[in-house]
């Protein structure tokens, strides 16, 4: 049986990889719990893989946990109300295992893209850009070669903070 391309190690993204490794060391420690969660996860990336748009960030990845997460919070509550305490339980290990992967993802924190953004914007200012709106403000630091090219950052925090920077000046 051959692997897919993307089982490889060139240029998988490091979450990936250990999502990889944790399944081997699941299958071995015979955690069948942990061992669901993660061949779930590990056949959507598989599976998005083969479309015309896979997964190859850890940004990408840490939004597939989180959606994830957010399914099986629905799920938990939907039993709750069905009283059924079996499948709650479930759930709740189920956020839990999800919860260890979306914590193992470093991004760059709020204080530090709102300081980013801030210099940015005044360098763009200082460069005679016209009026500046968040989108000319995010299509520049989100380019190839922008400030936070190769960073984990999320988008909607830099939209945020492109806001609150363009507010307040």
């Amino acid at each position: 049986m051959r692997s897919p391309p993307s089982a490889s190690s060139a240029g998988a993204p490091p979450l990936l990889l250990k999502l990889r490794s944790d399944l081997k060391s699941a299958l071995k420690a015979r955690d069948a719990p942990r061992l669901a969660v993660l061949r779930s996860l590990l056949a959507e990336v598989t599976n998005q893989s083969k479309t015309a748009s896979p997964l190859q960030t850890d940004m990408q990845l840490l939004s597939l946990l989180r959606k994830r997460q957010a399914s099986a919070e629905t799920a938990k509550q939907e039993f709750e109300r069905a009283g059924r305490g079996d499948l709650v339980e479930k759930e709740v290990e189920q956020e839990g295992i999800l919860g260890e992967y979306v914590g193992a993802v470093e991004t760059v924190s709020e204080e530090d893209v709102k300081a980013r953004v801030a210099v940015e914007v005044a360098k763009m200012r200082t460069e005679g850009k016209g009026e500046l709106k968040a989108g000319l403000v995010m299509k520049e630091i989100l380019k190839k070669g922008g400030v936070f090219e190769g960073k984990n950052v999320e988008k909607i925090v830099v939209a945020r903070a492109v806001k609150d920077v363009l507010a307040g000046e």
